[in-house]
């Protein structure tokens, strides 16, 4: 029984995915460093594109087969769709056989025949799908659940959010930024280094993988001499090693990153140390309860608040699949206690900066403006971004479907 190390790793990877809530960006690197990179290529491809389009394929797959799949069936049937829909180089004979043999490495040999013949008509027969409505159309063609194109429709309207989702489903671009450790000769190959290459810099800490957008959090950040700053949400660390790296940072008094878990706290070090930014200090803390400084000692707080993450699901697309409508509202009320919490702490014409990577108003605006109802002495300023990258109501957003970057907010307030 032959199959290639690319599909028996992205198999087994959706299969944790689905049945532990694990992470894509977690398991993807723990597979793909034992694999060639061809095969590595290959199944980073097949995860995060049998992902992006989950819920169009079981509906290509529910035309064909009505009765309740099992996990590992399933699992099979998409990664075989996806190859035949959306891949143009992989012969049908391949994808089929291959699909064949994962649900028999899983011991369901029982499903062999099924999963064959299911491959074979949406190999030969073009599916047409029906639509009760708009909203059902992007939801399945993009794969989008229901209820959040319904949310984004209210927000953005139905045209906006249909190239959104569009978006959402695109491969987005390797950004990546220069570190300490980056040397000349390396700052000058940049632009032309392959995808290998820059993973084998990455180890070494001579570049760091970081979306545009969340730099563009950190850099709006210019802290002056002497100032202290506290990075209250600071896994994974991405943020505060670039806040570090600026010249003016080599004179900041003092820079403290903190977080709940301590294995975040560790690989926030790790990120840090690996870049060459040795100037940090670790603090384990729960946010949402009491931070162990006193009062008024701060002259910037960074909050990149948990939330959702609904602006990172090009990233992460497994994120529309976790979420319920629900934990927008939990989460909005954990950021509000953080924000709270965290405010006692900056002096007086001090900065806060606010900030998630989530698109939802009210995850961004509403505890924004609750925030302030409830803390006068707090005032709004425009952060320090690009101009097109602030909206009417003085806060910074990007859009995937706009700046081809993940969907970020930022709010800055000064304390007077």
């Amino acid at each position: 029984m032959k199959i290639s190390p690319s599909r028996v790793s992205s198999f087994e990877i959706l299969q944790r995915i689905e049945k532990e809530k694990a992470f894509s960006s977690v398991l993807l690197p723990q597979y793909e460093k034992n694999l060639s990179p061809k095969d590595r290529a290959l199944c980073h491809q097949l995860t995060l594109g049998t992902l992006r389009q989950q819920i169009y394929l079981d509906q290509i797959i529910q035309h064909f087969v009505t009765k309740r799949l099992d996990l590992e069936v399933r699992i099979a049937l998409r990664l075989g769709a996806y190859q035949m829909l959306f891949l143009d180089k992989i012969p049908v004979y391949s994808i089929i056989n291959e699909s064949v043999n994962l649900v028999q490495r899983a011991k369901k040999t029982s499903a062999k025949g099924l999963v064959n013949a299911i491959l074979r008509k949406i190999a030969s027969e073009k599916v047409e799908l029906k639509f009760t409505d708009e909203i059902e159309k992007v939801s399945l063609e993009t794969s989008h659940p229901r209820w959040l194109v319904e949310r984004w429709i209210s927000q953005f309207g139905i045209e906006e959010t249909g190239k959104l989702c569009q978006a959402n489903n695109e491969t987005p671009d390797l950004d990546f930024r220069a570190t300490q450790k980056t040397s000349a000769e390396t700052r000058k190959q940049l632009e032309n280094l392959t995808r290998g290459e820059l993973f084998e810099l990455a180890e070494k800490g001579e570049i760091y993988f970081q979306d545009k957008s969340s730099q563009m959090v950190a850099k709006s950040i210019a802290l002056k001499n002497g100032e202290k700053i506290l990075d209250v949400c600071c896994a994974p660390g991405g943020k505060l090693s670039l806040i570090a790296e600026n010249e003016s940072s080599n004179s900041s008094e003092l820079m403290i990153g903190g977080d709940l878990y301590h294995q975040r706290l560790v690989v926030s070090r790790d990120n840090c140390r690996r870049q060459g930014v040795e100037n940090i200090h670790f603090v384990q803390y729960d946010a949402e309860n009491s931070l162990p400084f006193a009062e008024n000692n701060f002259d910037v707080i960074l909050i990149d608040a948990p939330c959702s993450g609904t602006g990172t699901i090009r990233h992460n697309p497994e994120i529309k699949y976790f979420l319920v409508a629900n934990d927008i509202c939990q989460l909005a009320l954990k950021q509000l206690k953080i924000l709270e919490n965290a405010s006692k702490l900056l002096r007086t014409n001090g900065r806060l900066i606010y900030s998630t990577c989530s698109l939802e108003i009210e995850e961004n605006e509403q505890v924004i403006e609750k925030f302030l109802n409830l803390n006068p002495e707090f005032l709004k300023q425009n952060p320090n971004v690009a101009e097109n990258f602030l909206t009417g109501e003085g806060f910074g957003r990007t859009f995937p479907h706009h700046h081809r970057t993940d969907g970020f907010f930022i709010a800055e307030l000064k304390k007077y």
